[in-house]
């Protein structure tokens, strides 16, 4: 029942969530604190709100092309998934409740991202953007957890650089959410080109902030995504996922800058790395 439970949470990508949280604080002016510990909560029990509500949407399909999965291999019910992805979403809010009210607001609208992508936008022109937003609102998560009259004090107000951060990680969320839409089926060398082009234009965008983490992303991006776009196989598309969900680790590093936050995100990646290969992060 563990081991079915860590599946249908993808507990190997939940390393990949809360460093948006730290990103998103150092990107509004302040140093990781309270704040930012509570919008980590908050958006890891959002996230693995999305993977159980993304399982149940999925059940019918997934007993087609994903039997082994728990819900379509009977280990978990369908209903189970459905009331996990509840409790997860309401913990998430209170949970950023107690960052105060700019965080509860940035998180209501992260989990109705969530829910609107499982439900319905995911099969949609809209699903990749909608994920990028998801992305995006999750490192505004860590940024409204330091404004002022949130939980960690007075905070900065650094609009423009809170924006910018959300905007790169947002854009690489939806590259690969573009590459994954054809990882069961095979498909065109177009999306992990694409995604390619996107792995170099963040590099250069995070390159001064810290050389050795854009340097860690661009190798843990861009490796899978080439041998996806020599051959787009649903084997290579996977992997091409897959590193690219690990790749937002060093991406939050580079996008923490100089902080001493930074350090830390970076130690994640070779634990996800191992976890990956018990559980798949996709």
């Amino acid at each position: 029942m563990i081991a079915a439970w860590a599946q249908l949470l993808r507990v190997s990508a939940v390393l990949t969530v809360p460093g948006d949280a730290f990103a998103g604080t150092v990107a509004g002016g302040r140093a990781p604190g309270r704040g930012t510990l509570l919008a980590a909560g908050s958006s890891l029990c959002l996230y693995e709100a999305g993977m159980a509500l993304n399982d149940w949407a999925d059940r019918e399909t997934d007993a087609v092309e994903r039997p082994d999965r728990p819900l379509p291999s009977g280990r978990i019910a369908p209903a189970s998934a459905l009331a996990a992805a509840g409790l997860l979403t309401g913990a998430g809010l209170a949970v950023a409740a107690r960052a105060g009210r700019p965080a509860l607001a940035t998180a209501t609208a992260l989990a109705g991202a969530v829910w609107a992508y499982d439900l319905h936008l995911k099969n949609t022109r809209w699903g990749p953007l909608t994920m990028g937003t998801a992305r995006a609102l999750n490192i505004g998560l860590g940024a409204a957890a330091s404004i002022p009259g949130a939980a960690s004090g007075p905070g900065g107000g650094r609009t423009g650089d809170v924006l910018r951060t959300a905007a790169l990680m947002g854009a690489h969320t939806v590259a690969v959410t573009t590459v994954s839409r054809e990882e069961v089926q095979g498909g065109s060398p177009l999306p992990p080109l694409t995604g390619l082009a996107a792995v170099a234009g963040i590099t250069g965008a995070t390159a001064r902030r810290s050389p050795a983490a854009a340097a860690a992303y661009a190798v843990t991006a861009a490796r899978p995504l080439f041998h996806a776009a020599l051959n787009p196989s649903p084997p290579l598309l996977q992997k091409a996922v897959g590193g690219g969900i690990r790749a937002m680790i060093p991406l939050q590093s580079a996008l923490s800058g100089k902080s001493p936050a930074a350090v830390a995100l970076l130690g994640l990646l070779p634990l996800a790395r191992r976890l990956s290969r018990k559980v798949s992060p996709t």
